[in-house]
């Protein structure tokens, strides 16, 4: 059985707090909620899920989202679903934190999180060990980081 939800672990990585709320080992690895907290004006490079889903809800801060050449922005309350092989990434667009659930069908890709923390990874630094990792959880990386568009 797995720890309670305020006994789990979190893992910062570049800016992010990554706690897995929902494993995929209590869904038969059919889904995974990993709660993020992203600092404002921050988020990932661009890049392709292959083999999974993924919807965000933000529970507070605002985020603009980039899907396929299309952005839009949610707020608290408001959610985002990434159909696996999208091109896509994010950043918070709120001069404060923001914090969502990200939610994986099926689970597994919460792993990389993970892994990028505990190797203490960095963009761009260590993109080669990135690159592999991502490789190894079905992620491509396709572009930069969103830009703010104002």
């Amino acid at each position: 059985m797995l720890a309670p939800v305020n006994e789990r672990p979190t893992h910062d990585w570049m800016g992010t707090t990554y706690q897995t709320i929902l494993a995929p080992q209590e869904t038969a690895g059919a889904m995974s909620i990993t709660q993020i907290i992203a600092r404002a004006h921050d988020g990932p490079p661009r890049h392709i899920h292959h083999d999974a889903d993924e919807t965000f809800v933000v529970l507070s801060g605002d985020v603009e989202f980039w899907l396929d050449g299309t952005r839009f922005t949610r707020g608290p309350g408001e959610t985002a679903h990434i159909p696996r092989g999208a091109d896509h990434t994010y950043r918070v667009c709120s001069d404060t934190p923001a914090r969502a659930l990200v939610i994986l069908s099926p689970g597994g890709f919460e792993n990389f999180f993970v892994e990028m923390a505990q190797n203490n990874y960095a963009i761009p630094t260590d993109m080669p060990a990135i690159t592999a990792l991502a490789t190894a959880h079905h992620l491509d990386f396709t572009g930069p980081p969103l830009e703010d568009a104002s």
